[in-house]
């Protein structure tokens, strides 16, 4: 009766099954695990081993040990393949639709990166072109090197000149 109270918190009410303290989450790793192992060399071993082991053991044992005689055509065992393979197909699909929902992601992220690097690529384009541009206006090397070349024989030539304007004065 105090079950049905609206002033008890619903944290302490009965339940029929209690709440998992677990994460939402922990169910869909559970299945990608078993659908990841069933798709392993081992799993088929194991399943191999077990069949094998089965339809020997009901085929060879005597009559009143065999839980699943030939005569029966293997029900039994034809069943529990069943079932399994009932419970293995929804945990497949759900590790590949968690799979589909991870592809997603890393897409969007991996377009994110793609523009994130394209306007990287373009503004480093930019600044190349203006590097450029500013690089035209300033004096390189060779062209200092000539231009005090220039100035260093027009200087000689001046000497030169005003040597040769101060020895006719010296002469007479």
């Amino acid at each position: 009766m105090a079950d049905d109270r609206l002033d008890t918190p619903v944290d302490s009410r009965r339940r029929l099954l209690p709440r998992s303290r677990r994460s939402p989450d922990a169910f869909g790793r559970l299945a990608e695990g078993i659908a990841r192992f069933m798709g392993t060399p081992r799993f088929l071993l194991y399943m191999t081993v077990f069949c094998a082991a089965w339809l020997l053991w009901n085929t060879l044992a005597p009559s009143t040990l065999q839980f699943d005689p030939r005569a029966l055509n293997f029900t039994l065992l034809t069943l529990m393949l069943s079932l399994q393979a009932s419970y293995s197909a929804p945990l497949i699909l759900l590790a590949q639709e968690r799979q589909t929902d991870r592809d997603r992601v890393a897409a969007e992220q991996d377009r994110v990166r793609s523009e994130r690097n394209l306007a990287d690529t373009e503004y480093l384009a930019r600044e190349m072109a203006a590097v450029r541009l500013a690089l035209n206006d300033v004096a390189t090397r060779d062209f200092l090197r000539s231009e005090l070349r220039n100035l260093l024989e027009d200087i000689l030539q001046e000497r030169e000149n005003e040597q040769n304007e101060n020895r006719p004065a010296q002469d007479t």
